[in-house]
């Protein structure tokens, strides 16, 4: 008889039971799965080993009546990673996202991730991961808070009034302890203003919305931008006071002096020389910048205005004292974070490990006894 296979089975609520919304051990699991990153302790996906993951993206025409046409952040993307350490599983986050979902009272991505055992291939938990891909993503730009922000860091602004620069700001605030003021700013002043007041009865602390992208940006020490791609922002340079950090967990663009008069720290370089690759088959390498987060600095990199990727450096590199980071308060830095797949592999076994121990979840069955094992 064959092995009995059994996954456990994680809804949202069962998550959030096990504790993703837990901030602080986030943003622990997030700084380790950096160091992991720098050591080289971890595979994604393509020949590189460091692709984003793969997509369908729908074409703008089709003469199947049934196939999707493309649309605002419409696609469906996997994205498979091992990452090695403490953790020593594979998993994959699948997802479908769709902006007109919003009519359909649905987030914009619907998100699940599966673990899987390294050795075996057997599933170990399929989960619901729409919190862990927001939570893994505002853990990361506070973890470049801790080590890149000036510890006297007194004012906070977020640009974007979503829901991922809520994770984002909630994970950041526990990373700048000096933080007095926090100014919001969206394309729509109310949303801003609903943040302002949350800001202050979550955390104390003062909440300003603001109509002014220029003010906004011009009093923050820590700017946190998370925009949709659909519309990305634009900032001058001369508004970003010195010693600031620029946090980018979403498409920005900003005058060449900005990028060539700032510091960059990357999240990790193997993945930004993975999309250079990628643009480059692609065969429309400016539209494929156009399209991803580091895309401006690329451009920039292609002309010869700022250094290359492979001269840069990691945040990973910066934990483990093999690079330096902020060296000194007058010094501005941009961090940019484009989302990887071994971090959402650690938040999810962390909180499978503990929904195991606490007993939450449902156990699933794969097979008592798998029938090519015992017909072969």
């Amino acid at each position: 008889m064959s092995k009995k296979t059994e996954f456990l089975y994680l809804s949202e609520q069962d998550v959030i039971d096990a504790g993703v919304l837990d901030t602080v051990k986030n943003v622990e699991n997030a700084e380790e799965v950096f160091a992991l990153l720098s050591k080289g302790d971890y595979l994604m996906g393509g020949s590189n080993h460091n692709s984003h993951g793969i997509g369908i993206v729908f074409p703008k025409e089709t003469p199947f009546p049934n196939m999707p046409v493309a649309g605002p952040d419409r696609r469906f993307v996997a994205m498979p990673a091992y990452l090695g350490g403490r953790f020593n599983v594979c998993g994959n986050k699948w997802y479908g996202s769709n902006a007109e979902n919003k009519y359909k009272d649905l987030p914009r991505s619907v998100l699940t991730l599966m673990l899987n055992d390294k050795d075996t291939g057997e599933p170990l938990s399929l989960m619901s991961a729409n919190l862990i891909s927001a939570c893994r993503t505002g853990a990361v730009p506070a973890v470049a808070t801790k080590y890149l922000a000036n510890e006297d860091a007194e004012v906070c602004t977020v640009i974007g009034c979503g829901p991922i620069n809520k994770f984002c700001f909630q994970s950041i605030v526990t990373q700048a302890p000096n933080l007095k003021k926090v100014i919001f700013f969206d394309r729509t002043l109310e949303k801003a203003q609903r943040f302002a007041d949350w800001s202050k009865e979550e955390f104390g602390i003062e909440g300003v919305a603001s109509a002014s992208l220029e003010k906004a940006v011009s009093e923050g020490d820590i700017i946190s931008i998370a925009v949709s791609r659909t519309a990305p922002l634009y900032f001058k340079d001369e508004w970003v006071k010195k010693g600031a950090i620029v946090l980018l967990s979403g498409p920005a663009q900003s005058d060449s002096s900005f990028w060539s008069n700032s510091k960059i720290i990357y999240d990790n370089v193997k993945l930004h020389e993975a999309y250079v690759e990628e643009a480059e088959s692609s065969g429309d390498k400016q539209a494929y910048y156009n399209g991803v987060i580091g895309g401006p600095i690329y451009k920039m990199i292609d002309e010869g205005k700022i250094q290359p990727i492979e001269q840069s450096t990691s945040i990973g590199d910066i934990i483990r004292n093999e690079k330096e980071g902020r060296v000194n308060k007058e010094e501005r830095i941009v961090f940019i974070a484009c989302g990887m797949a071994v971090f959402d592999v650690a938040l999810g076994y962390d909180l499978y490990q503990r929904a195991l121990e606490k007993g939450i979840g449902q156990k699933l069955l794969l097979w008592d006894s798998a029938y090519q094992a015992i017909n072969n």
